[in-house]
């Protein structure tokens, strides 16, 4: 960055709006020949990838096990990088689908059409897949983008920012069309907000602080992704095998995403059948348990849950776990202490499915599966650009359509009102 960084923050939204133009009439080929050339490109500068990935690493050796989980990158996830391009590649391109057509009484014909946001602008911490992910969903919904990821992934969103550019570069593509704000220093984000004349939205993934910093600093509307305090419920009539699966799963296959189980409720009636061997296994896995008097009472190395516990977002090995009486208070509490964000119940009663579905008030209310399948990815949508707790504009995960609105296309034959 020059020495005026905000004239440089202003010169970056300039670009971009400049850029937003010409990428939203570029057509579906022109945009999925890119794509298909950017995975490969990844792939091809894999070594200096995970170079740049390992400087972060190594700055990062006083962070928790967790935090430095979601900053790795390997071979495996720069595969699955290339493989989301080429996944967005592949999908419908939203931009000018006809959502609704219709006639009026005065002969005038209507299309109600998507066109992409603009600019976006996004704020995220740590993970450099997000770099890849971003990029590419922004470029083939007609967006141009913004990023300002952590400083603890500096390195590596860098790298990967440059070899996408590399790209975008060969195909003669607006410069600003894709932008990272590549200074750690903060007043960068402060600037950026301000900038509600270029920028048409901003998305901030990341922790709560960091969310609740832009809501509160920005003049641009916020799509926000608030913390992921998920649930999975075990109900009184769940087979507990696949209750105890979908657990496990849910907490340990990834612990330090939005997207994995931080509280497991269980009906009363299967407590006693369910918990000992289950927080067993979690205390196997090293996973510190934070529950209710019950749950204490059925193992005492159990620590009591404070109230607090249940509205943490851990992002680590730990749990907090509460008995429950039946269905009402599990959706009680959930929707009281969750987030909004995803929750889970597991049972073979179809009413009780109905009811939990139905009532519970988050972005994803699953039947008897993990938490963890919350993604843009598993989804189908090649991607996310984050996972909404908002309901407007969009919610849950994020991908092509989302980053659309819509205009209304009117074409008439000399009509005027009367």
């Amino acid at each position: 960055m020059k020495k005026n960084l905000k004239q440089e923050i202003i010169a970056i939204a300039k670009e971009a709006k400049a850029a937003s133009a010409s990428l939203a009439i570029l057509s579906s080929a022109q945009k999925c020949a890119v794509l298909k050339d950017m995975a490969a490109a990844l792939l091809r500068q894999e070594t200096a990838i995970l170079k740049a990935n390992r400087k972060d690493i190594l700055k990062s050796h006083a962070k928790s096990k967790a935090f430095v989980e979601r900053l790795t990158l390997d071979k495996s996830r720069i595969k699955q990088m290339a493989d989301s391009l080429l996944s967005i590649a592949d999908l419908k391109d939203p931009v000018d689908e006809v959502m609704r057509a219709w006639n009026t009484s005065s002969g005038l014909s209507i299309q109600k059409v998507r066109s992409p946001l603009g600019v976006v602008a996004i704020i995220y911490e740590s993970r450099p897949n997000v770099t890849a992910d971003c990029i590419g969903l922004c470029f083939k919904s007609g967006n141009s983008v913004i990023l300002r990821g952590g400083s603890e992934a500096l390195n590596s969103n860098l790298e990967i920012f440059n070899v996408l550019q590399e790209v975008m570069q060969k195909y003669n593509l607006a410069k600003g069309s894709i932008n990272l704000v590549s200074t750690s220093d903060r007043k960068a984000v402060d600037y950026l907000l301000k900038l509600n004349d270029y920028i048409d939205v901003v998305i901030p993934r990341g922790g709560e602080e960091l969310i609740k910093k832009v809501v509160k600093s920005s003049r641009i509307p916020v799509i926000k992704h608030y913390k992921g305090i998920c649930h999975v419920y075990v109900d009184e009539e769940a087979d507990l095998n696949m209750a105890r699966n979908i657990c496990l799963n849910a907490k340990l296959q990834r612990p330090g995403v939005c997207n994995a189980m931080e509280s497991m409720l269980v009906h009363r009636d299967v407590a006693i059948r369910f918990l000992p061997r289950m927080l067993q296994e979690f205390r196997e896995a090293g996973v510190e348990i934070r529950g209710c008097a019950f749950t204490k009472r059925i193992a005492k190395w159990v620590k009591l849950a404070a109230k607090k516990d249940y509205r943490t977002e851990y992002c680590d090995l730990i749990l907090s776990v509460k008995v429950v009486e039946n269905l009402d208070e599990a959706i009680a509490h959930i929707n009281e202490y969750g987030s909004h964000h995803s929750d889970s119940i597991v049972t073979d009663n179809n009413i009780a499915a109905a009811k939990f579905l139905k009532q519970v008030d988050s972005a994803c209310v699953y039947l008897n599966a993990s938490t963890r399948f919350t993604d843009g990815n598993q989804f189908g949508m090649g991607a996310e650009i984050g996972i909404s707790t908002d309901k407007l504009h969009a919610r849950g995960p994020m991908a092509l359509e989302e980053l659309t609105t819509y205009k209304y296309l009117i074409y008439g034959a000399g009509q005027v009102r009367v």
